[in-house]
């Protein structure tokens, strides 16, 4: 009996693995398709880049509305000073915003796109940052 378990054992991991390594490569990378090809530097990174593409352009869709909407806010009557100068801020956080994503729009577009930049990175995090805040004034 415990030959048989061993054998059966045996085949149904060889069997699975086999099957799991496979039906991964074809579908996910795996060991079987993906793996071979990221160690030779052939990465294919299938549509990833155009989710990010979309994903880059909704945030810049987002960021766009609170802009108009942070500035809309701050010059609504009477514009002093202090609004004024927070209504030029808005909107130069916003242009700084769109250069970065634009930027990283394009380079998504070539056949192998180079990874996120930590100076971009940063950039974009202080930009949404600023902008949710603004955003936030806006709805309080």
């Amino acid at each position: 009996m415990s030959a048989g378990a061993a054998g059966g054992g045996a085949a149904g991991a060889a069997g699975g693995g086999a099957a799991g390594a496979a039906g991964g490569g074809a579908a996910g990378g795996g060991a079987a398709g993906g793996g071979a090809a990221v160690r030779n530097g052939d990465r294919d990174p299938g549509l990833q880049p155009e989710r990010t593409r979309l994903a880059w352009r909704r945030t810049t869709l987002t960021c766009s509305i609170t802009a108009v909407l942070a500035v809309r806010q701050a010059l609504r009557g009477p514009a002093s000073a202090p609004e004024i100068a927070g209504a030029a801020f808005i909107a130069l956080v916003w242009v700084a915003f769109l250069v970065v994503a634009h930027g990283r729009i394009r380079e998504l577009a070539s056949a192998r796109p180079p990874g996120l930049a930590p100076r971009r990175a940063l950039a974009t995090t202080v930009a949404t940052l600023v902008l949710a805040v603004f955003a936030a004034a806006v709805i309080i």
